[in-house]
């Protein structure tokens, strides 16, 4: 039988999939066999016929495991899942024998099986399947993956341990995400006190990384739901800056920072046609990401010829600069098996930030 473990987390946007990854990579090395299951995910998407979860579909593809994936997620929420079930017509169907049947055949399978949560302890309740339920469910040892923080961190925890006690799920211990060097040492010495009296030990994961916050240029063409146009080979470049091309040319140009993406009115003809002949220069080719042209009215004629021709990315939306920049600002980007370029620096850091042997050694 696999060992397990259950990633947990205090809720959205913690990094669990990161750190799903990290152990993924890390296991590989020190067990034969390494499997994964999300058992239930509530984002899915339409792959080889199958209704899979997002995450359990990245991990497939980034690890060559697509033969699996069925299995490895058992129950996807599509949108009216909930509500159906709710209205009592998925009654024939055994959530609960669908995920421990993909768990058995997977830990049949592989030495070592990744089992991830989706959000807090309590997501999944509504269909009589909260996390702290199926981890103590399919008998796995819980680590709850946290931001960085003392208080809040303290907080979040505490009010997730509650539940997973309450199912009798066994929580081994926390890893602290998201990490601020500077404040590192003391976040950690801290959450010791706070957590290791109750035998709940802490674990660093990541450092906190611009790299893995920021969205690429596939990520927002999917938010926007329009298509990237130019150069697509760049679909998986990382965006640093979001900025406005409000100011005359010149100021903008001189404004431009690290793979910025610039939002510029269709209106804006000499700005567009600036930075669209810039992109050809390797010096401002590393500032200029890519363009969201914004608004109803159209490009002209000519403009549209320049950018065509660039080949410089580009994103097309009816939506006002000032829309299109809110959008982006509220937005948080979530890793896709698309991103490559994320997906390879998680793994080329995982040593450095994680350690997997104090993981490995707590289950």
């Amino acid at each position: 039988m696999a060992k397990k473990i259950f990633v947990a987390a205090t809720g959205q946007n913690c990094g669990k999939t990161t750190i799903s990854i990290s152990l993924m990579h890390q296991a590989r090395k020190k067990y034969n066999k390494v499997g994964f299951i999300k058992p239930f995910g509530p984002k899915v998407l339409l792959y080889d016929d199958f209704m899979v979860d997002m995450d359990a579909l990245l991990m497939a593809k980034a690890f060559g495991m697509e033969e699996d994936i069925a299995l490895m997620s058992p129950v996807a929420l599509h949108r009216d899942f909930t509500k159906d079930y709710l209205a009592g017509k998925l009654d024939d169907l055994s959530l609960t024998d669908c995920i421990l049947k993909a768990v058995q055949e997977l830990e049949e399978k592989y030495d070592f099986l990744i089992i991830e949560g989706a959000g807090h302890g309590g997501v999944g309740a509504v269909i009589g399947l909260n996390n702290a339920r199926v981890a103590k469910l399919i008998d796995a040892p819980v680590m709850i993956v946290t931001e960085s923080g003392i208080g809040k961190v303290i907080d979040a925890v505490h009010l997730n341990l509650a539940l997973y006690e309450r199912e009798g799920a066994d929580v081994r211990g926390i890893i602290v995400n998201k990490l601020l060097p500077s404040k590192k040492d003391v976040t950690r010495k801290y959450l010791k006190h706070a957590f290791e009296p109750l035998n709940v030990k802490v674990v660093d994961g990541f450092n906190y990384s611009p790299i893995l916050a920021n969205p690429t240029l596939s990520h927002i063409s999917k938010l926007f739901d329009l298509p990237l146009q130019g150069d697509l080979s760049e679909k998986s470049r990382i965006i640093h800056n979001i900025q406005l091309g409000a100011a005359s040319s010149q100021r903008v140009i001189d404004g431009l920072l690290d793979s910025t993406l610039m939002i510029v009115t269709s209106s804006r003809d000499e700005l567009i046609v600036t930075l669209s002949s810039l992109y050809h220069i390797p010096a401002y080719q590393e500032k200029i990401a890519g363009l969201v042209i914004a608004g109803h009215g159209p490009v002209s004629e000519i403009s549209q010829q320049i950018l065509h021709d660039s080949n410089i990315p580009y994103i097309r939306v009816e939506e006002t600069t000032a829309e299109a920049f809110t959008a982006l600002s509220d937005d948080v980007a979530k890793i896709t098996y698309e991103d490559q370029e994320k997906l390879n620096w998680i793994m080329a850091n995982a040593e450095q930030y994680m350690d997997f042997d104090a993981i490995d050694a707590l289950l």
